[in-house]
C-alpha cells in the first residue's frame, strides 16, 4: 500500500510555494558535513569511502544504511558547515533524489522517513533553492507536494511510537508551510493529538523505555507545537500535555553531564539536543520524587545515579529492549564514570545480541544467564530482531531513611527465581555531598519454594555453587589501575578527579576488558570493566562496595576540556 500510494502521490493537490517557513530547529554536526562534503559516507555504522560520488550511487550494505540516507538527517550536517561545497552537495543530492525517486518509485517512501524528509527540506529549504532555476525550484515545491500527499494518506500505517510522530510532524510542517496544503492541518493536529494521548503515559514515557527515543518524540512535539503556534493555530489539549509530562521525565533522566542515561537501545543523545528541547519547551517543573519512565534517579553535588527500577519493554515494544533490570550508571560532574555498555545495533546482529544481555550492563548477573532473555522475532527499520522474553515478573523499588541527610535505595528483581529460585537485591546510597557512591548486592531465596529450587540447583554444581559476577563498565576516558595489593582500583578521569573503587573482600575482583558501543563509530571502542566474581552457596549472599572520591579530590574542580569528534575513528 505504500508502493502503490506513494505512486498516485503526484494526483494530489500541488503546493505552489511557502506561506511561511519554519525556524530552523535541528542540530548538525559540524565534523560529519565536512566528512560528507569530502565523500565519507558514515550511516548505520558503515563507512563508504566514495569521493566525487553521488550519495545515491552508493551501494547500500544494508536497509539501516538506505533509511538513514533516504531520511535526509545529513541535510542537517551540511547545513551545519554552510559554505558552498557543503551547499553544492546538499543541492545536487536533493534534486537529484527528486529526479530519482520524487514520483512515487524506488526506496525511501515509508510514511517515518518521509515525514523525517519533509522536516529537514523545509527547514533547508532556503540552503536547497538559493540560486537555482526556476524549473528546479518548481521540482522541488511538486516533490514536497508529493511526499505530503503520500504521509497524509499513509501516517496511519507507521508503527506507533517514534515512527508515527515522524510522519504526523513532516505532514503539519508540510500543511502549515506550503501554500496549497493547508486542508491538511486540522487533520493532522487531531491525529497527534489522539497519539499524544495514547502513546504518553502519565507519567510521561513511553512503552520502550528508551530515553533517547523519549527525547526524540519530544523534540517533534516541541517543534510543532511551536509552528503551529507561530502559525496562530491551537495545539491540542494532549499536545500540551504530552510536552508538560515528558519535560521533567527527560530531567529526571538527564546526567550531570547533560547526556542521556543509556538504557534500552537509547544512546546519550546529540550534544546539547537535550538542554535545547527542555529549554524550548518552557517546561521548568521537576519530577517530583518517584520513577520516572522506571527509572530510579539519585543526585547530590556534582554527581548522578540513574538506575533501572522497573519491568523492562514488553512484547513488541521490547525489539530494542535489553536486560539491564537494576542496572545503574555514575556520573560526575561531566565526566561519565559508570555506564552500560549501549546499543550495538550498527555494529551488526552479534553485537546487537551482545549489547542486549545482562552482562553488558552495570549490575549482577548469574553465569551464563540474563535477567530477561531473548526470543521470537520482530523488525526494526527492516532488520530482524528479537523480543525480550522470559523477563522478570516483580520489579521492586522503595526509598528508607527518608529522615536521613542521605536517602537509600533498595530495588529488587525475581529474573532469576524461575532458573536458579534467587532474587537479586541492590542497595545503593548516594553521600549528600555526592563523594561516595556505596551499594550492596544479594542473591536471596525467599519462600520454601525458592529454597527448595536453589538446593536442586546447587546439588547441580556439585556443592560448588551458582557463580556469578558483578559487573561494572567503565567509560572510555576514565583510566583504570588496580591498586593497594590488587584490592581497590583507582579511577582517574579526565576532569583531573580521582575515585577509588573497593569492596568488602567477599569476592575475587578483576580489571577485564570491556567495549563502549556508540552510534556514529566505525566499531565499538575499548574499555575496561570491574568484574566481582563470587558464587552463591546459601540461601542469602551478599557483597558490598564503594565508589569515592580520593580525599585529595577537591569537591568541583575546573574542567573545560572539550570533547573530541571520534565520530570517524
Amino acid at each position: 500500500m505504500n508502493r502503490l500510494r506513494a505512486r498516485l502521490s503526484p494526483l494530489g493537490r500541488k503546493a505552489t510555494g511557502f506561506t511561511s517557513q519554519p525556524e530552523p530547529r535541528t542540530i548538525g554536526s559540524f565534523a560529519r558535513g565536512r566528512q560528507l562534503c569530502a565523500g565519507n559516507f558514515l550511516f548505520a555504522g558503515h563507512l563508504i569511502e566514495a569521493p566525487d560520488t553521488k550519495i545515491w550511487d552508493l551501494a547500500a550494505p544494508d536497509q539501516a544504511f538506505q533509511n538513514e540516507v533516504h531520511g535526509f538527517a545529513w541535510l542537517d550536517d551540511l547545513a551545519a558547515v554552510g559554505d558552498g561545497p557543503a551547499q553544492r552537495c546538499a543541492q545536487i543530492w536533493t534534486h537529484e533524489w527528486i529526479a530519482r525517486f520524487g514520483r512515487g518509485t524506488g526506496p525511501g517512501w515509508a510514511p517515518d522517513l518521509t515525514g523525517r524528509r519533509l522536516i529537514r527540506w523545509i527547514n533547508h529549504a532556503i540552503f536547497l533553492l538559493n540560486g537555482v532555476s526556476s524549473d528546479t525550484s518548481r521540482a522541488f515545491f511538486a516533490a514536497l507536494s508529493h511526499q505530503a500527499n503520500f504521509v497524509a494518506h499513509r501516517w496511519h500505517a507507521a508503527a506507533p511510537g517514534l515512527p508515527r510522530f515522524e510522519a504526523l510532524s513532516g505532514l503539519i510542517y508540510a500543511a502549515l508551510s506550503l501554500a496549497g496544503l493547508s486542508q491538511n492541518i486540522s487533520r493532522a493536529m487531531r491525529a497527534l493529538d489522539r497519539e499524544c494521548e495514547t502513546q504518553i503515559d502519565r507519567e510521561g514515557g513511553i512503552a520502550s523505555r528508551n530515553p533517547e527515543e523519549l527525547l526524540e518524540v519530544f523534540t517533534l512535539l516541541t517543534w510543532t507545537f511551536e509552528a503551529l503556534t507561530e502559525a496562530g493555530h491551537t495545539p491540542g489539549p494532549n499536545h500540551k500535555a504530552a510536552i508538560e509530562r515528558i519535560a521533567p521525565t527527560l530531567r529526571a533522566l538527564r546526567h550531570a553531564d547533560g547526556g542521556l542515561a543509556r538504557f534500552h537501545g537509547g544512546g546519550r543523545g546529540l550534544e546539547g539536543r537535550l538542554d535545547q528541547a527542555l529549554a524550548s519547551s518552557g517546561v521548568r517543573r521537576m519530577r517530583p520524587n518517584g520513577l520516572a519512565m522506571g527509572f530510579a534517579r539519585l543526585s547530590h553535588g556534582r554527581t548522578s545515579v540513574i538506575i533501572d527500577a522497573a519491568l523492562p519493554p514488553r512484547m513488541q515494544h521490547s525489539l530494542n529492549g535489553h536486560a539491564s533490570t537494576l542496572a545503574f550508571e555514575l556520573t560526575s560532574g561531566r565526566r561519565p564514570i559508570i555506564v552500560n555498555c549501549g546499543s550495538g545495533a550498527t555494529f551488526g546482529t552479534s553485537w546487537r545480541r551482545a549489547g542486549r544481555a545482562t552482562p553488558s550492563h552495570s549490575t549482577l548477573a548469574i553465569e551464563g544467564y540474563s535477567s530477561s532473555r531473548l526470543g521470537g522475532t520482530g523488525f526494526i527499520a527492516g532488520q530482524r530482531t528479537e523480543l525480550l522474553v522470559d523477563t522478570p515478573r516483580d520489579v521492586q523499588c522503595r526509598e528508607v531513611g527518608e529522615e536521613n541527610p542521605t536517602v537509600t535505595l533498595v530495588t529488587s528483581h525475581d529474573g532469576y527465581v524461575h532458573t536458579h529460585g534467587l532474587t537479586h537485591v541492590r542497595r545503593l546510597e548516594l553521600s549528600t555531598d555526592g563523594r561516595s557512591l556505596t551499594g550492596e548486592d544479594a542473591l536471596s531465596a525467599i519462600g520454601k519454594n525458592a529454597e527448595k529450587h536453589f538446593d536442586q540447583v546447587f546439588e547441580r554444581t556439585r556443592l560448588q555453587g551458582v557463580p556469578f559476577q558483578i559487573r561494572f563498565h567503565l567509560h572510555p576516558d576514565v583510566n583504570a589501575q588496580l591498586d593497594m595489593g590488587g584490592n581497590a582500583v583507582s579511577l582517574a578521569l579526565k576532569s583531573g578527579e580521582l575515585w577509588v573503587f573497593r569492596h568488602d573482600g567477599t569476592a575475587q575482583m578483576t580489571l577485564a576488558p570491556s567495549v563502549y558501543l556508540e552510534t556514529g563509530r566505525l566499531s565499538p571502542r575499548a574499555t575496561k570493566q570491574i568484574v566481582l566474581s563470587s558464587a552463591a552457596m546459601d540461601y542469602a549472599t551478599r557483597i558490598g562496595w564503594i565508589f569515592a572520591k580520593a580525599q585529595e579530590t577537591p569537591a568541583a574542580t575546573r574542567d573545560f576540556a572539550l570533547e573530541e569528534d571520534l565520530a570517524y575513528d
